[in-house]
């Protein structure tokens, strides 16, 4: 991954996750998914998503406004 991306979010299930990553990159935030999940079983690791460093303030006051727990 390149430099200047901050972890903004972690989740164990995916779906959560992803609808994070479709609310930022509403509003022109890139993001993107890093899947640390065990492959062989789900339930162990975390979906975390990764927005640029310069994104970061703009983004948690997009997360507080759609209600997304951080």
């Amino acid at each position: 991954m390149e430099k200047n991306w901050v972890k903004i979010y972690t989740s164990s299930n995916f779906y959560e996750s992803e609808i994070v990553k479709q609310v930022l990159t509403g509003y022109q935030i890139d993001a993107v998914l890093l899947n640390r999940q065990a492959s062989s079983h789900q339930a162990f690791g975390d979906i975390e998503v990764y927005i640029h460093q310069e994104n970061f303030g703009r983004a948690i006051e997009i997360m507080i406004l759609n209600q997304i727990n951080l």
